[in-house]
């Protein structure tokens, strides 16, 4: 057996998940607890469990590949670098004027979160660089100085500089960061010309702080990591999942962060591409469902689709375009993915008007959901579950986890039950129902919200709790078709072996359509692919061995945002066409006879790498049905109790057998409703074929 290791690692907000794949398939996986004080604890306990259970040699692992919360919960705990703010005269306070957009029209005391450069923390340089690139006032050093005085004397370590029309031209803000440099060799130095060369000075000055903020975190971090696995003798380099699938270095990652702030859930999208494009499955939904948040995203065409622009450390996101200014705006390349918080953790409670409510709060790894008997006495969606005989009474994850279900009844009666006049039974089916409906939610704002129906879809469900409230999902949403990939609770961290070297690049060109020529906007794209080949450091046939696509954002004359179109060709009439066509299906009409704008010219390059998991020679997922081969299980009054048979991956043939039937796995359990039909596939899914609703 080939003794060259790979790894991929998933921190979600509840489990750490690890898998050694080598050339034959996985080879060994597990799942640990994360550990939140310092995640890089979980990841090399993780680790260690792996090479004990495998006798595999430290020398063994050759490449780890990591998808991580890290820069995420520093801005979401406000535990982040103290930042400065370097910008133009007349600019200091962009970061407080915002959009003016407000997520919650009639909330009275909503208030926009604090800027994270404060407002004594941002200081003023003169300068100034009109649209076109022209310099029309001479960087004063002067104020650069004293600036630089000031952020210093206030124990700032990491700055931010944001100068206006900087994306035309760099000259002063390269200037300010030589000095910058000059002044603190140690401080962390994030240039908005480096990190987002595009217009709109808000998202632009936003995205840069962002970088700042979260870089020193990060690279703290990835330090802590590196020293852990040099003490285990792990020499192996460790790449980073980006937002927008592909991955990086880690030495890329702790210089640009905000392209990793999504990497988790990034990771599951880009193991189900890889597995719908061997399956020929053009189009496909993905619902990650976790122990805290359910994430959905589309595969359409046999791609993944993107956004240009989100918000972080908002909350949970629906990624509705009407719906921002809850968070910090970032605008980087990710792929397009609806949050909300609905996840096995997620708690469920009473309001005030004594309505049944689920999440978003959760119980998160500690103290985790009642059963779990951690300390945990807030019922869960989790505790719902057991209760209605979905989940296994007495362990998860194959005997390691036990399960308190007495305990999690108890608490379900005097939390919730009792007080609204319910059997614990219906108020467990009432949790689950909510949690269904809210994960309905996440689907719609990535198909209904962008002119899709996701009847024309198939829904992959993974995560430790998607294949769990997946049929009943696709049974309101109008879905025919389920699909529960292999090791379907650690598919993100699969998901991290599927991936290849990937980055863009992007430059503003902001000029009307019909007066920009094939051979100006080629002559740009080929600017901008040189540019991402000499970064990558690519010799001149690995570059003839990547993929390279093209892309441009494009609006109607008078629109204040655009949309983001592939192009196979550069002519201006068939971008035109493109773009309307896009334009139709998205918002539902176009403008045939109105003007178009070019904005933004992008360039992606994936570059394959040896190595990398094509699925067909994935291991047959562990588990097996010790004990008891039913239980009980509630479907709801409308159905009442049934006795569920309980069925191993492996038992499940290639024809159809009726539900309900449960399929119990060492990572996730799988419901099969009522009046669906259950079957197992040559790449070792489960296939639920979904009939009408029954509840």
């Amino acid at each position: 057996m080939d003794s060259s290791l790979r790894v991929g690692v998933d921190i979600g907000g509840t489990f750490t998940d690890l898998v050694f794949m080598d050339s034959q398939g996985l080879r060994a996986w597990t799942k640990v607890s994360s550990t939140a004080d310092d995640f890089a604890q979980g990841i090399v306990q993780g680790l260690d469990a792996l090479i004990r259970d495998t006798s595999a040699a430290s020398a063994d692992i050759h490449e780890v590949i990591h998808a991580t919360t890290v820069a995420t919960n520093a801005i979401l705990e406000a535990k982040g670098a103290l930042t400065g703010l370097i910008t133009t005269a007349g600019f200091r306070d962009v970061l407080e004027i915002r959009r003016l957009r407000m997520p919650r029209l009639y909330d009275l005391h909503w208030e926009p979160p604090q800027p994270l450069a404060p407002r004594a923390l941002r200081r003023e340089v003169d300068e100034r660089i009109d649209t076109h690139g022209n310099v029309v006032r001479e960087l004063d050093e002067d104020s650069v100085h004293e600036a630089i005085a000031h952020l210093l004397d206030a124990g700032v370590r990491s700055i931010a500089v944001c100068l206006i029309n900087a994306y035309r031209n760099p000259e002063h803000e390269e200037r300010i960061g030589a000095l910058l440099q000059a002044a603190a060799p140690d401080a962390f130095i994030s240039l908005s010309s480096h990190v987002l060369p595009e217009i709109r000075e808000y998202e632009r000055t936003s995205t840069t702080v962002i970088n700042a903020y979260i870089a020193p975190v990060m690279r703290s971090y990835l330090n802590r990591l590196h020293e852990s696995l040099d003490e285990r003798r792990i020499r192996a380099p460790v790449y980073m999942m980006q937002s927008a699938g592909g991955m990086m270095g880690a030495a890329k990652a702790a210089e640009q962060p905000i392209h990793v702030i999504e990497s988790g859930p990034a990771a599951g999208v880009m193991g189900a591409l890889s597995l719908a494009n061997a399956m020929n499955l053009a189009n496909a939904i993905t619902l990650d469902m976790g122990g805290t948040t359910a994430k959905a995203s589309v595969i359409e065409d046999g791609r993944i689709t993107r956004t240009n622009d989100y918000e972080v450390g908002g909350g949970i996101s629906l990624s509705a375009r009407l719906q921002r200014g809850a968070g910090y705006a970032l605008r980087v390349p990710a792929i397009d993915i609806a949050e909300v918080g609905a996840g096995g953790g997620s708690i469920a409670w009473i309001d005030p008007a004594g309505g049944l409510r689920v999440g978003p709060q959760s119980a998160g790894a500690e103290p985790g959901p009642v059963c779990y008997s951690l300390g945990g006495e807030e019922p869960t969606l989790t505790d719902a579950n057991v209760a209605l005989g979905f989940l296994n009474p007495t362990h998860f994850l194959g005997g390691e986890l036990p399960i308190d279900a007495t305990h999690a009844h108890s608490i379900l009666k005097s939390r919730l039950a009792a007080p609204l006049g319910l059997g614990v039974a219906d108020a467990a089916h009432g949790i689950h129902r909510i949690a269904v409906s809210h994960m309905s939610r996440a689907v719609r704002a990535v198909t209904v919200e962008r002119g899709r129906s996701p009847a024309d879809f198939v829904l992959f469900a993974f995560g430790g709790s998607g294949p769990l409230h997946a049929a009943e999902m696709a049974q309101e949403l109008g879905v025919r078709q389920v699909v529960v990939p292999p090791f379907p609770g650690l598919f993100s961290s699969l998901g991290l072996l599927c991936v290849d070297v990937s980055q863009h690049a992007v430059q503003t060109v902001l000029l009307p359509l019909d007066t920009v020529s094939e051979e100006e906007i080629n002559q740009q794209y080929q600017g901008l692919e040189s540019r991402l080949a000499g970064e990558l450091g690519v010799d001149d046939e690995t570059r003839r061995q990547g993929e390279w696509q093209r892309f441009a954002d494009l609006r109607y004359a008078g629109q204040s945002f655009e949309l983001t179109v592939p192009f196979q060709e550069s002519k201006p009439a068939s971008m035109r066409k493109a773009f309307e066509n896009e334009h139709e299906r998205t918002y539902g009409h176009k403008a045939p006879d109105d003007p178009v704008e070019l904005v933004n010219l992008r360039v992606e390059v994936t570059l394959p790498r040896e190595g990398a998991h094509r699925w067909g020679n994935t291991a047959t997922s562990r588990g097996s049905v010790d004990g008891p081969r039913d239980r009980t299980a509630y479907f709801g009054a409308a159905i009442g109790e049934r006795t569920v048979p309980l069925r191993a991956r492996s038992e499940l043939g290639n024809e159809d057998q009726s539900g309900p039937l449960i399929v119990e796995e060492y990572d996730t359990t799988i419901l099969v409703p009522p009046k669906c039909t259950v079957k197992r596939d040559a790449w070792d899914n489960v296939v639920i074929t979904v009939g009408e609703e029954t509840t």
